[in-house]
């Protein structure tokens, strides 16, 4: 019987088999990087927005927030991230996943995938 449908835009199909410890560290690393992917990624889209800002403000203003606005930003950035994101981690880790089910489906004798 073949495995669970995945639909784009759905969370991955939760599995009832057990998992081994190594598993669960690699699907915990695999999730660490793709949360840390969504966090640059939207490092880089916040970044502009604070950019046109004048430094009087925020931080008191001068060379100090300068140098440590990058830093909030990045913060910024890890924080939505951990908080859900917008959804960048979860369609890494089912790429991924995806890749990796690819590469380890067995192939028919005519060639064809199953």
């Amino acid at each position: 019987m073949p495995g669970p449908i995945a639909i784009p835009g759905a969370p991955l199909p939760m599995s009832t088999a057990a998992h081994t410890p190594q598993q669960s560290n690699e699907a915990d690393a695999l999730r660490r990087a793709a949360e840390e992917f969504e966090s640059v990624f939207l490092s880089e889209m916040l970044a502009p927005m604070f950019e046109g800002l004048d430094t009087e403000g925020l931080g008191g203003g001068g060379m100090g927030e300068q140098i440590f606005r990058p830093m909030l930003v990045e913060r910024y950035a890890e924080s939505i991230s951990r908080s859900g994101g917008v959804g960048i981690a979860d369609s890494v880790v089912r790429e991924f996943v995806r890749m990796q089910q690819a590469q380890t489906m067995p192939e028919t004798p005519d060639g064809a995938d199953r």
